[in-house]
């Protein structure tokens, strides 16, 4: 099939998977979640769509996001930094722990059930929502605990994030602004932490990861190439945006526009694992 040939049968493909790029980027760069808070579940229904089964689809996702993310997080990493929000200290103490996390996770995800994973993407991302949304606008606790607990939160950060193929941020900016962390320096922190979730969660995911038999076209391990060049680019061009008017925006109003985002994306998850389960 030639290139022209190719862009007309998945026209279709290709236009949604940009448009999720340039969604993606721009929240990269605004929230701090890497993006695959909204690519995992565009990936998991557009892949359904063209006839790929929940669980082959949500494992197809899940790593495709990751690898999106690596990128992304270095644009958006890049774009923080320069605002001074990027918290170097903090990334020293959990850095280790992160990655502990993400090595155990990447190879769990390897392991179980894809429709497991969509109930468990669809929970993390309800609950944390909910958090945000409904407790009150204060913090909770006036600075963050010791070593030993950070490092507990920093592991489980890692583990639950690439287990989904989110960016970290869907956890971490919830509990550094509750430990009355300022949350522009949370959601650029964050960005940094998507980078350690998702370069070796693609590269176990790659390496370990046996492609499912009803993957589609372009598939190397559990990683979608289509999927992987189409967004790419977008989330790009976008993530320095979203951060330059993350810059701009109200904490309360930003804060807020995270939970929102997450509660949506969660309960369409939770419905999904609910209607393949």
């Amino acid at each position: 099939m030639g290139i022209i040939e190719f862009v007309v049968s998945y026209a279709s493909t290709l236009l949604a998977l940009s448009a999720t790029g340039a969604f993606a980027g721009m929240l990269a760069g605004l929230l701090g979640v890497g993006g695959g808070i909204v690519i995992v579940p565009v990936l998991f229904f557009l892949f359904q769509s063209n006839g790929v089964s929940p669980a082959s689809a949500m494992a197809i996702a899940t790593a495709t996001s990751l690898a999106t993310i690596v990128p992304t997080s270095i644009s958006s990493i890049r774009a923080h930094h320069k605002k001074g929000n990027v918290d170097g200290q903090l990334l020293t103490r959990w850095g280790f722990f992160i990655l502990l996390g993400v090595l155990l996770g990447s190879w769990l995800a390897t392991q179980i059930n894809g429709n497991e994973v969509v109930a468990l993407f669809g929970i993390i991302a309800t609950l944390s929502a909910l958090s945000g949304l409904f407790h009150s606008n204060s913090p909770r606790f006036t600075t963050l605990p010791n070593r030993l607990r950070q490092s507990a939160m920093a592991s489980a950060v890692g583990f639950f994030s690439v287990l989904v193929g989110i960016g970290g941020g869907t956890l971490s900016v919830p509990l550094l602004t509750l430990h009355n962390y300022p949350v522009h320096k949370a959601v650029g922190t964050a960005a940094a932490i998507g980078l350690i979730i998702a370069l070796p969660g693609t590269v176990t995911m790659l390496i370990l990861g046996n492609t499912p038999a009803d993957a589609p076209a372009g598939n190397l391990g559990l990683v979608n190439l289509m999927g992987f060049v189409c967004i790419v680019p977008l989330t790009v061009i976008f993530a320095p945006i979203g951060a330059a008017l993350a810059s701009k925006l109200p904490a309360a109003r930003l804060k807020t526009l995270f939970d929102m985002v997450l509660l949506v994306t969660g309960l369409r998850m939770l419905g999904q694992s609910v209607l393949s389960g």
